[in-house]
């Protein structure tokens, strides 16, 4: 599986929860299969949707999904040791490991050599880290949401993606709509 089949298996999932998704074609992978209101897509901070999650999810009560990737989890490695110091039960932090920089042509990560990114979550202290097939994610995630604990998911996947159109809605539209979901969500 490539990532935007795993993603296309979260949609049933996560369709109605907070989503913050990573930089570039995650984002339009995910806007292209299930545009909502309550997905704050990425237009252009690489390495940051694991930490605006965290984030979200420390000033509020509604869950928060992250969605990142390898390649901007290693950009961006302060926020794993930032996650397991600051736990927030409503955080789930999903990180789609295809072993490489999709974005921008598929050129290898070191998560596809020889770095381990749950055991480097481990190493900084998170302590629910799940790693798992990309066809068992959907089921990682639902696990995580049932059980109220802050969890990282690492989903191993093959590289690849498909064509999708960029977003062209502005950075101010999709912060302005998924802020009123939060509100909604937090009344």
């Amino acid at each position: 599986m490539i990532r935007s089949e795993v993603l296309k298996t979260l949609i049933p999932i996560i369709s109605d929860q907070l989503v913050v998704s990573n930089i570039g074609l995650p984002s339009q992978e995910l806007h292209s299969l299930d545009d909502q209101p309550t997905n704050f897509y990425m237009l252009g901070t690489m390495g940051l949707s694991s930490s605006i999650g965290l984030g979200l999810a420390l000033a509020q009560k509604a869950k928060v999904i992250a969605i990142d990737g390898d390649g901007s989890v290693l950009t961006n490695l302060g926020t794993l040791p930032t996650i397991a110091n600051n736990p927030a039960n409503n955080f789930t932090l999903l990180i789609i490991d295809n072993g490489s920089y999709g974005s921008t042509g598929d050129q290898p990560t070191y998560a596809g050599l020889k770095t381990s990114l749950s055991k480097v979550a481990e190493a900084c202290g998170c302590d629910n880290v799940v790693e798992c097939a990309a066809e068992c994610t959907a089921a990682a995630v639902q696990a995580a949401l049932n059980g109220n604990k802050m969890t990282i998911i690492v989903s191993k996947c093959e590289s690849g993606n498909i064509k999708v159109p960029v977003i062209e809605m502005d950075a101010p539209v999709i912060r302005h709509r998924f802020m009123a979901e939060v509100t909604r969500r937090n009344i």
